[in-house]
């Protein structure tokens, strides 16, 4: 299994969180707090669901302050739960949300690539995490 200590994870950490963070377009919320991938998640997924664990899991941890923090613990959450594939492909699915969050560069506009990286990240299902969460 992979654990934190692994350097592997924090790589693939990295990874994801720069496709997620790339041309991503600059959006405030109402109190002028700068959103992130995390809130892309957040609006994705419950546009496609009641509720996700994982999102409700991440919600309720008093110790994560920013947009960014809480991306990266769903990141880890949806990891170990082999959800990460599927969870993105809701938020994915939408191509008006996603001109809504991206500008053109982005990976998540192309088809092709889009189909590349979901493709990438199910085949992350078969491996195992252990992770503090």
């Amino acid at each position: 299994p992979v654990t934190d200590g692994s350097r592997e994870l924090h790589s693939l950490c990295a990874q994801l969180e720069f496709l997620l963070q790339f041309d991503l377009k600059e959006k405030r919320s109402f109190f002028g707090q700068r959103k992130d991938y995390w809130d892309f998640l957040c609006q994705g997924l419950a546009r496609r669901r009641q509720e996700h664990e994982g999102v409700r899991f991440v919600t309720s941890l008093d110790k994560l302050k920013t947009p960014v923090g809480r991306g990266r613990a769903f990141l880890r959450y949806c990891l170990v739960h082999r959800q990460l594939a599927e969870s993105l492909q809701l938020c994915l699915l939408d191509p008006e949300s996603l001109r809504e969050w991206y500008y053109a560069r982005s990976p998540f506009l192309s088809p092709q690539r889009r189909e590349e990286i979901l493709g990438s990240l199910y085949e992350l299902d078969g491996v195992t995490f252990h992770l503090a969460l």
